[in-house]
């Protein structure tokens, strides 16, 4: 038998060595290891060997497998680097090349983030809701009673009476007050679903960041200098912006925020319907039913929130004039901003 496996040892390797395609050494492979191969026949065949010589043959049997399996894997190796010799010439730690394309984040996601620094920077946290809303956090807790018309102009879609698709992440507002006691400043990225047809400037679901600020003395004043702030950090340090009276129902007093126009610097253009602005934001001082639903006295405690979408500061920002491309997923859209933002 030691005869029988040297034999097959020495016509194994050169067997081994003279293929030269990847084909081959796996035909090779199954010819000396597969279920019938050579070897594998050897190893059944020890039943018959003598008891005493056993454990020596199967333990030399065992090592020819583990040497012609290391040989077929070398030539293997070598076959597929152009064969250039055996495995031991190839530097296997050098890096691989690069992949043709490389993705990056969605303009949509890099705005939401480079916001979100911004408030960091002033101190800010960062809170999360759901998006299946009760109606009582996305309307009632809001300010928005059952039978207030206010809620027509957020028609959003619903799982039945009491559950819907939150139009706004003003609810995590209250599920936030619920939870934390003031001092606060918080924003709520995410996001939100309105029933609306799309078009250039509209989209049943878009992106949304809203913030909180609610504290003893807390003024109108304050929620001017936090938006010029952010305008500022985000647009440019040269960005005037302009607050307009407004009403929104969880809040009182409402302004409506403008930022001047960045394509007419402020003379009118289509644009901005030849007003010299470009509405970015709904804000206000937290009505007292808000601060009501969320446990919070009025008397003691006021607080501004903001809000605006982040699919329109990504248009005004890089010059976008149609909404839909944000959401397409076209990649010679999405490419220009690549090592952009």
């Amino acid at each position: 038998m030691k005869e029988t496996i040297d034999r097959l040892r020495s016509a194994g390797t050169v067997r081994i060595e003279a293929v030269d395609t990847i084909a081959a050494v796996e035909a090779t492979r199954v010819a000396l290891l597969g279920r019938k191969g050579e070897v594998t026949l050897l190893l059944r065949g020890l039943k018959d060997v003598d008891p005493a010589d056993r454990p020596t043959v199967g333990a030399e049997l065992n090592r020819l497998k583990v040497e012609l399996g290391d040989l077929l894997d070398a030539r293997e190796v070598a076959i597929a680097g152009g064969g250039q010799g055996t495995a031991a010439s190839f530097d296997l730690t050098l890096p691989g090349k690069p992949p043709a394309a490389v993705g990056t984040n969605h303009p949509l996601v890099s705005v939401l983030e480079s916001i979100c620094d911004i408030f960091f920077g002033m101190g800010f946290s960062r809170g999360d809701g759901p998006e299946v809303e009760l109606d009582y956090y996305n309307f009632t807790a809001l300010n928005f009673p059952a039978d207030h018309p206010a809620r027509d102009i957020q028609d959003t879609f619903y799982i039945n009476e009491k559950v819907c698709l939150r139009t706004q992440t003003s609810p995590v507002q209250v599920r936030y007050m619920e939870r934390t006691e003031p001092p606060l400043a918080c924003i709520f990225p995410g996001r939100v679903y309105r029933n609306e047809t799309a078009d250039a400037s509209h989209s049943a679901e878009f992106y949304q960041i809203e913030g909180l600020v609610v504290d003893q003395n807390i003024s109108l004043a304050d929620l001017k200098n936090t938006v010029d702030t952010f305008v500022q950090n985000f647009f440019g340090a040269d960005e005037p912006t302009r607050f307009r009276p407004h009403y929104f129902p969880f809040t009182e007093p409402s302004v409506e925020v403008d930022m001047q126009c960045m394509v007419c610097r402020g003379k009118g253009c289509g644009v901005c319907g030849q007003t010299g602005w470009l509405e970015i934001m709904g804000a206000g001082m937290v009505h007292p039913n808000v601060f009501a639903a969320a446990g919070y006295p009025a008397d003691k405690y006021t607080g501004f929130a903001f809000g605006m979408g982040i699919d329109r500061i990504a248009m005004l920002k890089y010059g976008i004039n149609d909404i839909r491309l944000l959401y397409e997923n076209d990649l010679r859209f999405l490419q220009q901003f690549r090592g952009v933002l």
